[in-house]
């Protein structure tokens, strides 16, 4: 298993400059273990067995875009509750040795197991079986007075975590996420809390659900209307957001890719984004971006092992500019706005991972 380089490509530190003992994005939420089947002919039936062409292993949950914006050069704090058990072990040591991922706000927790996820890949899309326990500890007790940071991703519930009231006082960034809700209410009263944040980010089906528009647009715009930043992911339709700070509207297609996983390609995207955002990007190219990384990620076995690092985007750059038929093309003019960053990305840079626990048996 090979580590990070130290110190890491990080090309965009300058112009997010803040305090030398802060953050540029706090996180928190549950770290599964997450057990990824890749390539599978179809979905199981019952009483059957089936083999899938690929396999993963990795820290899953809030850790896909923990691990995402720190291969991206974000420095990044993650508030989390670890099992004392093999699984935490495993993804404690990933997440610090591995992806530096600051730890200082997580914690062990004595006879609590890691939530598992198994996570199936048919047809372009995922399906997942979970099993877990809800943490004994709460985001807010872990993070207490939060830290120093330039952006924080917080879920829009009914009520919004003290933790998360306090950080948007002091300054902190606010980027919303929310979970699919299996009781179908999807009460709109959650949006009211978009007061608090500086973005929002659903997918198509969330937004529109949350905001009983039929079509996609009707819902960004409904969005729109309550946060600075609106965003909606389309899935291969690429996305869209409204910048009502900046007056920017844009819709940027996805990158034409052979999608093989789609495990946590969202966590990248909004990682990514962030990234875009902390850069002071237009808002063309915030998107732009994060549909990048979001394609790099499902082009491999997915969750966090997917999530791709700035020496997987120069690999990208490198091999579209190779391609005759691309030069001088759409699509490159679309990305020139990286041609000055990828100059500078060491051979050395980070990349995406490639070890998993069964690896890890193995040596």
């Amino acid at each position: 298993m090979d580590a990070i380089p130290t110190p890491r490509f990080d090309p965009l530190s300058a112009v997010r400059s803040t305090a030398a003992d802060g953050f540029d994005l706090l996180l928190t939420g549950t770290v599964f273990q997450d057990i990824i089947f890749t390539g599978l002919p179809h979905a199981p039936q019952p009483g059957t067995e089936i083999w899938s062409d690929g396999m993963g292993s990795c820290p899953g949950g809030v850790a896909n875009q923990a691990i995402a914006a720190s291969r991206l050069g974000l420095r990044t704090v993650l508030a989390a509750a670890f099992g004392d058990d093999g699984y935490g072990d495993y993804n404690w040591k990933i997440l610090d040795a591995q992806e530096h991922v600051d730890l200082s706000l997580s914690r062990r927790v004595p006879g609590w197991h890691s939530p598992v996820t198994v996570s199936l890949s048919v047809e372009k899309d995922r399906s997942m079986v979970t099993h877990g326990h809800p943490a004994p500890v709460s985001s807010t007790e872990l993070i207490g007075c939060p830290p120093t940071a330039l952006a924080a991703v917080a879920e829009l519930g009914e009520e919004l975590e003290p933790w998360a009231l306090d950080a948007h006082k002091s300054g902190v960034r606010l980027f919303g996420d929310v979970g699919w809700d299996p009781t179908g209410a999807w009460s709109p009263s959650r949006l009211d809390n978009l007061q608090y944040f500086h973005a929002f980010m659903p997918n198509q089906h969330e937004a529109m659900n949350f905001t009983g528009r039929d079509d996609p647009w009707s819902a960004l715009y409904s969005l729109a209307d309550r946060v600075p930043v609106a965003v909606v992911t389309l899935g291969a339709q690429g996305s869209m957001a409204v910048d009502s700070q900046t007056g920017e509207e844009e819709w940027v297609p996805s990158l034409p890719v052979r999608a093989y996983d789609p495990t946590g390609a969202g966590d990248c995207f909004g990682a990514a984004f962030i990234v875009g955002c902390l850069a002071g990007w237009p808002l063309g190219d915030r998107l732009r971006f994060a549909n990048l990384c979001a394609a790099l990620a499902v082009q491999e076995v997915g969750g966090s092992l997917a999530a791709p690092g700035w020496g997987d985007i120069a690999d990208w750059w490198q091999r579209a500019n190779a391609r005759k038929e691309r030069q001088g093309s759409q699509w490159l003019r679309r990305y020139s706005f990286l041609e000055e960053i990828m100059r500078d990305v060491p051979p050395e840079a980070q990349r995406r991972a490639t070890a998993t626990i069964a690896h890890l048996s193995d040596a």
